[in-house]
């Protein structure tokens, strides 16, 4: 399986802050990566760099090289709008825009997407996107009632939505569950499952049950570093590096 995203010797910094260092590894296409580690670890500041989520943060920087579709996207050639479109991002605490509906937030991204579409078109998507987050059913009679007025787990559903109404490649997912009760972790684990066959997913998580559930692949980082990547199953079984077994375990994190 080809990677979608290739990352070499990544490194990024907050101010005279290093949070990353030297990151390097491949992201598979059509599968589920998750990115485990304890807090403060760089987690978040990773996933961030290859949507370039971090470009306005004050005294932010990074090095190296982030390949998508051929491209290294660190570049200031690439345009950051065009990237997040192809690399979307759903977030830890569920944001559907206030004061819209949930057709509205749906649709909102679509007015950015080049060519306009006839308000048929538009209506067709939004369907087929709340249909591909598992929330159609839930809220078809109700696509006028405002987006905040949802329960939290319908509101990440939600969010999700309006991230695959642009059509992304990739989608980038940052503790997209912690905010949430037992059962709406379950409904959006098993919609990470079915949206992998058509996405490349990356999620970064604090629950290591969750990642041997829903991972293809693992990567653990540690200080700023990737201590190891591999097969989710050999991650949680036999891991290469003793500090990963030593988190696996419990003995610190």
């Amino acid at each position: 399986m080809e990677n979608a995203i290739e990352v070499k010797t990544l490194s990024a910094w907050f101010g005279d802050h290093q949070v990353l260092r030297e990151i390097t590894m491949g992201i598979r296409r059509n599968s589920v990566t998750s990115v485990m580690g304890p807090s403060g670890c760089g987690k978040s500041t990773f996933i961030r760099c290859l949507n370039r989520m971090h470009d306005l943060t004050p005294g932010f920087r990074m090095t190296g090289e982030v390949l998508f579709d051929g491209r290294n996207v660190i570049s200031e050639k690439v345009d950051p709008v065009l990237l997040r479109r192809k690399v979307g991002m759903v977030f830890q605490q569920p944001n559907p825009f206030p004061r819209m509906s949930v057709f509205a937030n749906v649709a909102v991204g679509l007015r950015f997407n080049g060519k306009g579409k006839s308000k048929s078109e538009i209506v067709e998507v939004v369907e087929r996107s709340l249909r591909m987050a598992a929330l159609w059913d839930e809220v078809k009679d109700h696509l006028d009632q405002m987006g905040s007025s949802l329960s939290g787990g319908q509101q990440q559903r939600l969010c999700i939505a309006r991230a695959l109404a642009v059509e992304p490649e990739v989608l980038l997912m940052d503790e997209p569950c912690s905010a949430l009760d037992p059962v709406s972790t379950s409904k959006i684990e098993d919609l990470i499952e079915d949206l992998s066959e058509k996405y490349t997913i990356v999620v970064v998580t604090h629950n290591m049950q969750q990642a041997a559930r829903i991972s293809d692949s693992v990567a653990f980082f540690l200080l700023g570093e990737l201590v190891e990547m591999d097969k989710s199953a050999k991650m949680f079984t036999n891991p290469s590096d003793r500090r990963t077994e030593e988190y696996i375990t419990g003995r610190f994190g």
